[in-house]
């Protein structure tokens, strides 16, 4: 039976890409690389120095590894200020609606993202208080396709990882559900989250009587 919810959070409870987008492309422009968002759209879901690794690959640049953490570093600072604009208004549609219905059904629910700001947004939110279990960069080694931060969810959550849905908007988010055993909600083009359990355009359409609905059999 299906008793728990984990959540990545870009992209799923709020956008905050374009930010990432423009904290990128302004240290990029200041180290002199191309970068687009075609590039962009390969940091889906990956960390911040595997980020920058593709970026420096892109522009067939190597650094020192102390250079690389300065950078991305730099990156983080940029992107940290740019979080002060997210208000409560800043949910993706059907995200709070959705946060609140598994609230009053009782399912347990934990945030699993690659973001070491997690907190910080979830604050700007007012997001904190549906969340059971806050799981990000900060909480394993390794990131997604790894399943470990969906593991790490399920285990703060006491519950095993077939009782938990997991939405993911990235690629590598889906592989790391299925790579731990989780049934995956994709959000997104068929193209980048088609190998999900179920798939949905947007959060809008996945509520959780569509997903009660497509695991019938758990619920």
């Amino acid at each position: 039976m299906i008793k728990g919810f984990i959540f990545d959070l870009d992209g799923v409870i709020t956008d905050t890409a374009e930010l990432h987008f423009l904290a990128w492309k302004a240290l990029a422009d200041e180290m002199g690389w191309n970068f687009d968002r075609e590039v962009n759209e390969k940091l889906r879901g990956v960390s911040r120095l595997d980020s920058i690794g593709i970026i420096m690959d892109h522009n067939a640049v190597n650094l020192p590894e102390k250079e690389v953490v300065e950078l991305a570093t730099k990156k983080n600072e940029i992107y940290v200020a740019s979080l002060n604009q997210i208000t409560p208004e800043d949910y993706l549609p059907g995200a709070r609606e959705l946060l609140t219905h598994l609230r009053q059904e009782g399912f347990k629910v934990a945030l699993g993202s690659a973001s070491k700001n997690s907190t910080k947004v979830l604050a700007q939110l007012d997001a904190t208080k549906y969340f059971d279990v806050i799981g990000d960069g900060n909480s394993v080694s390794k990131s997604k396709p790894a399943p470990d931060i969906f593991l790490f969810g399920a285990e703060k959550l006491e519950l095993k990882p077939e009782e938990c849905v997991v939405y993911e908007d990235a690629e590598s988010g889906v592989d790391a559900a299925k790579a731990g055993g989780f049934h995956a909600v994709g959000i997104g083009p068929k193209e980048r989250v088609g190998h999900a359990d179920v798939r949905f355009d947007d959060m809008k359409q996945a509520t959780l009587f569509e997903v009660k609905s497509h695991f019938k059999d758990l619920f």
